[in-house]
């Protein structure tokens, strides 16, 4: 007798090995670019509180500065209130406390010209009080606003004449300023700007 004996034939299921590979080629590329895409977002993440950090330092100094007077002579002169130029008989009373800088340009940033040149920012005894003071000023942030943390922004104060073009034509150069105040550090560079124009019982000029 003879037997016979027969197996249905299987098919087996699953991947094969080039299959495998060519999955792993996809989910590594896929990766890939999804690590290109988010990697900067993350770096720059903090990027926000880094900008809104500099423009608050900056709109504070500015604030700081346009409310202080715009005078021909210093605030400490005696004629600082009624004075209509900076020098002769209707000038100040000390022809060093002259605020319009003798008709000069403003500093560059890096050098300071506060009137008397004794004045310093924040000083109790003689501090700027006067828009003029800050040109040239610069300090690092954590000196102007008390704050430790803000360390890494740098300010810097930019003043010049604006008068005579623009929407201030018809008055003298010296009769307005510009003010600039920049800040830079944590990858952030800003400046904001304001004008100020002379004021007190004077003339124009």
């Amino acid at each position: 007798m003879c037997i016979e004996y027969r197996q249905a034939g299987r098919r087996t299921s699953g991947a094969t090995l080039v299959e495998l590979v060519a999955f792993i080629v996809v989910v590594a590329v896929g990766v890939v670019g999804l690590v290109s895409v988010t990697g900067p977002m993350l770096r720059h993440s903090a990027d926000p509180m880094a900008r809104k950090q500099a423009l608050a330092i900056a709109e504070s100094l500015l604030t700081e500065i346009v409310q202080q007077p715009f005078t021909w002579c210093d605030p400490q002169d005696d004629k600082a209130s009624s004075a209509t130029a900076a020098t002769g008989p209707n000038g100040c009373a000390d022809p060093a406390n002259d605020q319009d800088k003798g008709g000069a340009a403003f500093p560059l940033p890096g050098t300071t010209a506060p009137t008397p040149a004794t004045e310093t920012r924040g000083s109790a005894a003689d501090p700027y009080d006067n828009v003029a003071d800050y040109a040239g000023y610069k300090a690092t942030a954590d000196i102007i606003t008390g704050n430790a943390a803000l360390v890494d922004y740098t300010a810097e104060v930019t003043i010049g004449r604006a008068g005579g073009t623009g929407v201030f034509a018809a008055l003298p150069a010296a009769a307005v300023l510009r003010i600039d105040v920049r800040v830079f550090g944590r990858g952030e560079d800003l400046t904001v700007t304001a004008w100020r124009t002379r004021y007190a019982p004077q003339n124009p000029g």
